[in-house]
Protein backbone atom coordinates (compact mmCIF):
# COMPACT_ATOMS: atom_id res chain seq x y z
CA UNK A 1 0.00 0.00 0.00
CA UNK A 2 1.27 3.44 -0.90
CA UNK A 3 1.76 5.71 2.11
CA UNK A 4 0.53 9.24 2.71
CA UNK A 5 4.05 10.70 2.40
CA UNK A 6 4.35 9.32 -1.15
CA UNK A 7 0.92 10.71 -2.07
CA UNK A 8 1.93 14.14 -0.76
CA UNK A 9 5.12 13.95 -2.84
CA UNK A 10 3.18 13.04 -6.00
CA UNK A 11 0.68 15.84 -5.31
CA UNK A 12 3.53 18.30 -4.87
CA UNK A 13 5.09 17.22 -8.19
CA UNK A 14 1.71 17.64 -9.89
CA UNK A 15 1.23 20.96 -8.06
CA UNK A 16 -2.02 19.80 -6.52
CA UNK A 17 -3.24 21.13 -3.23
CA UNK A 18 -5.05 18.23 -1.60
CA UNK A 19 -7.09 18.28 1.57
CA UNK A 20 -6.68 15.55 4.18
CA UNK A 21 -9.80 13.82 2.87
CA UNK A 22 -8.50 13.97 -0.71
CA UNK A 23 -5.14 12.55 0.42
CA UNK A 24 -6.91 9.53 1.95
CA UNK A 25 -9.00 9.07 -1.19
CA UNK A 26 -5.91 9.31 -3.43
CA UNK A 27 -4.05 6.88 -1.21
CA UNK A 28 -6.87 4.36 -1.59
CA UNK A 29 -7.12 4.91 -5.36
CA UNK A 30 -3.37 4.68 -5.97
CA UNK A 31 -3.17 1.53 -3.88
CA UNK A 32 -5.96 -0.17 -5.82
CA UNK A 33 -4.32 0.81 -9.14
CA UNK A 34 -0.96 -0.56 -8.02
CA UNK A 35 -2.61 -3.77 -6.79
CA UNK A 36 -4.26 -4.18 -10.19
CA UNK A 37 -0.93 -3.63 -11.97
CA UNK A 38 0.63 -6.27 -9.74
CA UNK A 39 -2.14 -8.70 -10.79
CA UNK A 40 -1.46 -7.90 -14.44
CA UNK A 41 2.24 -8.66 -13.96
CA UNK A 42 1.28 -12.16 -12.76
CA UNK A 43 -0.70 -12.95 -15.92
CA UNK A 44 0.82 -15.56 -18.24
CA UNK A 45 1.20 -13.92 -21.65
CA UNK A 46 3.79 -16.30 -23.09
CA UNK A 47 1.27 -17.70 -25.60
CA UNK A 48 0.20 -14.29 -26.91
CA UNK A 49 1.80 -12.86 -30.06
CA UNK A 50 3.50 -9.51 -29.75
CA UNK A 51 1.22 -7.08 -31.56
CA UNK A 52 3.96 -4.48 -31.89
CA UNK A 53 6.04 -6.62 -34.21
CA UNK A 54 3.70 -7.06 -37.14
CA UNK A 55 5.72 -8.13 -40.14
CA UNK A 56 4.85 -6.76 -43.51
CA UNK A 57 3.13 -3.68 -42.13
CA UNK A 58 3.51 -0.59 -44.25
CA UNK A 59 2.71 2.98 -43.35
CA UNK A 60 -0.19 4.20 -45.39
CA UNK A 61 0.16 7.86 -46.18
CA UNK A 62 -1.63 10.11 -48.54
CA UNK A 63 0.03 12.33 -51.09
CA UNK A 64 0.07 16.02 -50.23
CA UNK A 65 -2.14 17.94 -52.57
CA UNK A 66 -1.30 21.59 -52.97
CA UNK A 67 -4.28 23.70 -53.82
CA UNK A 68 -3.37 26.77 -55.79
CA UNK A 69 -4.98 29.93 -54.45
CA UNK A 70 -5.68 32.86 -56.64
CA UNK A 71 -4.28 36.27 -55.79
CA UNK A 72 -7.63 37.54 -54.49
CA UNK A 73 -7.98 34.67 -51.97
CA UNK A 74 -4.36 35.09 -50.80
CA UNK A 75 -4.81 38.84 -50.28
CA UNK A 76 -8.04 38.26 -48.36
CA UNK A 77 -6.24 35.82 -46.05
CA UNK A 78 -3.21 38.05 -45.54
CA UNK A 79 -5.39 41.10 -44.87
CA UNK A 80 -7.32 39.22 -42.19
CA UNK A 81 -4.10 38.49 -40.22
CA UNK A 82 -3.20 40.85 -37.34
CA UNK A 83 0.18 41.64 -38.94
CA UNK A 84 1.92 40.81 -42.17
CA UNK A 85 5.30 41.23 -43.79
CA UNK A 86 5.17 41.03 -47.56
CA UNK A 87 3.33 37.87 -48.56
CA UNK A 88 3.69 36.28 -45.12
CA UNK A 89 1.73 36.43 -41.86
CA UNK A 90 3.94 38.03 -39.21
CA UNK A 91 4.00 36.35 -35.79
CA UNK A 92 5.92 36.71 -32.56
CA UNK A 93 9.19 34.87 -32.22
CA UNK A 94 8.74 31.43 -30.67
CA UNK A 95 11.63 29.82 -28.83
Amino acid sequence: MINKKEIKHIAKLARLGLSEEELKSMQKNFSSILDYVKKLEEADVSEIDDVFEKKGSVNITRKDNVRKRNKKEREKLLNSAPARKGNYIKTKKIL
